[in-house]
C-alpha cells in the first residue's frame, strides 16, 4: 500500500477539516444565468443594428444619399420593424440596470435611427407637395376613407395594401396614397420612440408653407376694411370673382386635403393631429373668410346685391364642409368668421331689398314713354326680379325671419296667389310680388302723364303685359304661382279693351248700326261717310306713331280692332255701294276706303314709326289701290 506523503499544508488542511462543522463550508462561486426574454431583447439590438447602421445618415456610404423608402419597400418595412425590436429592447434593459452598457448601446442605434427617419420624413414630404393631389382629395372627400387606411395595423405595412386593380384609381393617386402611408408609418414609429417633436416640427414647416403658397396662387389676399372701403366697386367686384373661385378649392380640396393628410399621418395622436392642422390652416382659413365679413362693410347699393348673393351662397353651400373640416375647438375662431360673414351678408341682402324697394317710390321721372312703351323702369325691375330668382332658395333663408311690412290697404291676396303657405319659399315669393306690385302702382301713376286716356291704357296694357311675360318665362312663376299669372293676364286684356274703347269709338260710333243701315237715306248715308272718314283719319294719324312691342299682344289688339271695325263698315259700305243713286262720282267721291284698305292701315299699326306696313289696299270703284296715309289730298267737294 502506497503512503502519501504529509505535508505541512495538508496537515493544516486535514486539521481544519476534522475540526469544522459540515454545515458550515464555502459556497461555490456564483454565474450569471442569462433569462429568455433578456436573450430576446440582445437578439432585438443585434438585429436593429445590422439594419440601422446600414442607413446611418452620417456614414460615409451609399446610405448618405439614398432613400429608404424610394426603392425597396421590404427593407423600409424591415427597417421600422427592428426600430420597434429597439424601442423593446430599450424598455427592458432600463427596467433592469439604468447603468447598462446594453441600454447605452440600445439609445445609440436609436438615435441613428432617427435621425434617418427624419430625413426619409423631410424628404417624402418636399417631393410629394402637390398631394393630397386634387383628383384624390374630390373622388375620396369622405375622411372615411382615411381612416379605413389607418385601420391597418403597422405589421401589415407593405406595398401590398396599394394592390388593387389598374382601373379603380389613377396612378397619381397611387403614389400618393404610397406616400401618405409611408408617412404616416415613419410618424406612428417616431412618436412611439419619443421623437415626436421633432417629426411634427418638420411637418408643420413643410405643410403650412404649402397651404400658404397655394392660396397666393388662389388669389386670397389679407385685406382689411379699411383697405376694401378705399376701393372702386369694379376693383372689389374683380376680387369676389377671383375669391368665388379660390373658396371652393380651398375649402373642398386644399383644407380638406389638409385634414385628411393630418387625420391620416397622426393618427396615433389626437393632440398632435389637431395641433398640426390648426398650426397649418388656421392663419390661411381666417384670411379667407374675413373677406366676404370685410367686403360686407363696405357702402351698400342694390347693384351690389348679386355679388353679396354669391359671396352668402358660396360660404352657405360650404357650410357643411366648413364646419366638418374645422370642427377643432382650436380651431372656432374659423367657424365664427364663417358665420359673422353669412350674417353681415344677410344683413346686407336685407337692406339692399329695402333700398330696391324705395328707389322704385322714388322714382321721379316726368317724362311720358314715348308712343306708350315699355317703361325703363318696368324692364330694370323686372330684369332685377327675374335675377333674384335665381337665388331663392338663399334669398328665402335670408328673408324667413324677415316680415314685409306691407303699406298698402289691399290684402296679400291681390299680389300673391291665395294658395301660399308659411314656408320660407312663401316669404321670398311674398316679397317679390310686393316688389312687383310696387312697380304697377308706380306706372299707374306714370300713365297719368299722358294726356290722351287712349294713350294711357295702351302704356299700361304694354307694361303690365311685360311684366306677365318676364314671369311666365322665369322662376317667377313657380314663386308667384299660376293665379297670380291669370288674374294679371286677365288685366292685360282689360286695358287693351279700355285702349280700343277709348281709342276708337268715335271712329266706330259715327258708323250706323248694322239693323238700321237699310233704312237710313242717301243723305244720312252722305254724312255717315264723311264722318267715318274724318274720325278715322283723326285716329289714325294720332296712332301712328304708337307702339306695342310685343307680337302676341300687338295682334290680338289688331285682331279685335279688324272685327268690331270693319265687320260694320264692311256691310255699310257693300249696302250704300249697290242701293245710292247712280249719280256719276256719287259713292267714289263718298267713299275714300275701301273695306280693305281699313284692314291694310290697321296692320300697319303699333310699330310706332309711322307704319311699318305698305298701307296698301284693293279697293273698288275709282278707289286708289294704293294709300300711303289716309289723310292724302282726297276729300269730296
Amino acid at each position: 500500500m502506497r503512503t502519501v506523503k504529509s505535508t505541512p499544508a495538508m496537515a493544516s488542511s486535514s486539521t481544519h477539516s476534522c475540526t469544522s462543522s459540515p454545515l458550515r463550508r464555502s459556497p461555490p462561486p456564483t454565474y450569471h444565468r442569462q433569462t429568455f426574454s433578456e436573450s430576446i431583447m440582445e437578439e432585438n439590438v443585434e438585429i436593429a443594428e445590422s439594419i440601422v447602421t446600414k442607413w446611418d445618415v452620417d456614414a460615409a456610404t451609399y446610405s448618405k444619399f439614398a432613400h429608404l423608402f424610394s426603392d425597396d419597400r421590404r427593407e423600409a418595412k424591415e427597417f421600422l420593424k427592428s426600430v420597434k425590436g429597439l424601442q423593446d429592447a430599450m424598455q427592458f434593459f432600463l427596467s433592469e440596470n439604468l447603468s447598462s452598457d446594453k441600454l447605452v448601446r440600445a439609445q445609440s442605434l436609436m438615435q441613428i435611427a432617427m435621425k434617418r427617419l427624419e430625413k426619409e420624413f423631410f424628404q417624402i414630404l418636399s417631393s410629394n407637395r402637390n398631394f393630397p393631389d386634387r383628383e384624390s382629395v374630390s373622388s375620396r372627400s369622405s375622411r372615411a376613407s382615411a381612416r379605413s387606411m389607418n385601420s391597418a395595423s403597422e405589421d401589415e405595412y407593405s406595398e401590398d395594401e396599394f394592390q388593387v386593380e389598374e382601373n379603380s384609381i389613377s396612378e397619381v393617386e397611387r403614389v400618393s396614397m404610397i406616400a401618405m402611408s409611408d408617412l404616416k408609418a415613419i410618424a406612428d414609429c417616431m412618436i412611439s420612440s419619443g421623437y415626436s417633436r421633432e417629426c411634427v416640427k418638420i411637418y408643420k414647416l413643410i405643410r403650412k408653407s404649402i397651404v400658404d403658397e397655394s392660396l397666393y396662387e388662389l388669389g386670397v389676399e389679407r385685406l382689411t376694411s379699411s383697405q376694401i372701403q378705399k376701393m372702386d366697386w369694379e376693383v372689389i367686384e374683380l376680387k369676389i370673382k377671383h375669391w368665388l373661385n379660390a373658396m371652393k378649392v380651398a375649402v373642398k380640396t386644399l383644407f380638406n386635403g389638409e385634414r385628411i393628410l393630418c387625420d391620416h399621418v397622426f393618427s396615433a395622436s389626437e393632440k398632435i393631429r389637431e395641433s398640426c392642422f390648426v398650426d397649418i390652416c388656421r392663419d390661411g382659413a381666417i384670411s379667407l373668410f374675413q373677406f366676404p365679413e370685410c367686403v360686407a362693410k363696405s357702402q351698400k347699393s342694390p347693384e351690389k346685391m348679386f355679388r353679396t348673393l354669391d359671396l352668402y351662397e358660396s360660404i352657405s353651400d360650404l357650410w357643411p364642409e366648413i364646419e366638418s373640416i374645422f370642427s377643432f375647438e382650436s380651431t372656432s375662431a374659423v367657424r365664427s368668421h364663417a358665420v359673422t360673414s353669412l350674417v353681415k351678408l344677410g344683413d346686407n341682402v336685407r337692406a339692399m331689398l329695402s333700398d330696391f324697394e324705395a328707389a322704385i317710390q322714388k322714382d321721379t321721372s316726368k317724362s311720358p314713354v314715348p308712343g306708350g312703351g315699355i317703361h325703363p323702369l318696368t324692364r330694370y325691375v323686372m330684369n332685377y326680379v327675374v335675377f333674384l330668382t335665381d337665388y331663392s332658395g338663399i334669398l328665402s333663408d335670408i328673408v324667413a325671419d324677415w316680415p314685409l311690412s306691407v303699406q298698402s290697404p289691399m290684402p296679400e291676396s291681390y299680389f300673391l296667389s291665395p294658395t301660399a303657405d308659411d314656408s320660407p319659399t312663401s316669404a321670398i315669393s311674398l316679397r317679390l310680388a310686393w316688389l312687383i306690385l310696387v312697380l304697377l302702382c308706380k306706372l299707374d301713376g306714370k300713365a297719368q302723364l299722358y294726356k290722351d286716356v287712349s294713350l294711357s291704357y295702351l302704356f299700361l296694357a304694354n307694361n303690365l303685359n311685360y311684366v306677365v311675360s318676364k314671369v311666365a318665362s322665369s322662376n317667377l312663376r313657380l314663386l308667384l304661382g299660376e293665379d297670380w299669372l291669370m288674374k294679371h293676364d286677365t288685366k292685360v286684356r282689360q286695358y287693351a279693351a279700355n285702349y280700343e274703347r277709348m281709342g276708337w269709338n268715335k271712329v266706330i260710333s259715327s258708323l250706323p248700326d248694322q239693323n238700321q243701315t237699310a233704312d237710313i237715306s242717301p243723305e244720312t248715308a252722305r254724312e255717315c261717310f264723311k264722318s267715318f272718314n274724318s274720325a278715322f283719319e283723326e285716329a289714325y294719324r294720332k296712332q301712328t306713331s304708337w307702339v306695342i312691342p310685343d307680337s302676341k299682344l300687338r295682334d290680338e289688339i289688331k285682331l279685335s280692332l279688324a272685327k268690331n271695325l270693319l265687320r260694320t263698315y264692311r256691310a255699310f259700305y257693300d249696302t250704300y255701294r249697290m242701293t245710292c243713286p247712280r249719280v256719276v262720282g256719287f259713292v267714289d267721291s263718298l267713299v275714300r276706303f275701301a273695306p280693305d284698305d281699313l284692314g291694310n292701315y290697321l296692320s300697319d299699326l303699333f310699330y310706332g314709326t309711322g307704319g311699318s306696313g305698305s298701307g296698301s289696299g284693293s279697293g273698288s270703284g275709282s278707289t286708289s289701290s294704293s294709300h300711303p296715309s289716309p289723310s292724302r289730298d282726297r276729300r269730296s267737294n
